[in-house]
């Protein structure tokens, strides 16, 4: 049977690629969006929010992205001021987002993923950096 994620992607965001490779080492071939090109709508964008139980400012980008020139630090922006600067400027959507039958998470550091995938691991995995964060036996590691 197949597993339905879908996982909000940036092949540019090592974070995002190692999520990605954790994703396929549990078996499962996920759906991929390039979300800077193809975007959520922002009624998804707002869902995606809700289902991670985040808040439009926790999902901001700060790194690499327009958020200090569009004085995105004023804490007193609204929440919709902030999703409009999101439509705008997908950059600014952290990533990467996972969707799974489980939950949707903002997968950062990407081991969260471990928490809503569906399938166990099968086998090690070690991020592009080295780290080791699952075992011979698709344990998760401290």
């Amino acid at each position: 049977m197949a597993t339905d994620v879908i996982i909000y992607h940036n092949p540019d965001c090592g974070t995002s690629r190692n999520t990605l490779a954790m994703i396929r080492n549990a078996g499962i071939e996920p759906h991929i969006i390039h979300y800077v090109d193809n975007p959520p709508s922002r009624a998804l964008l707002e869902q995606l929010i809700g289902r991670a139980g985040l808040t439009p400012r926790a999902l901001l980008r700060e790194k690499g992205t327009p958020y200090a020139d569009l004085g995105l630090d004023n804490e007193t922006l609204s929440d919709a001021e902030l999703i409009d600067a999101m439509m705008a400027h997908p950059i600014l959507i952290n990533r990467p987002l996972v969707v799974t039958p489980a939950g949707v998470r903002l997968c950062r550091p990407s081991e969260v993923v471990l928490d809503i995938l569906p399938e166990p691991q099968h086998g090690a995995f070690a991020k592009e950096d080295g780290q080791p964060v699952v075992g011979e036996r698709g344990e998760r590691l401290a």
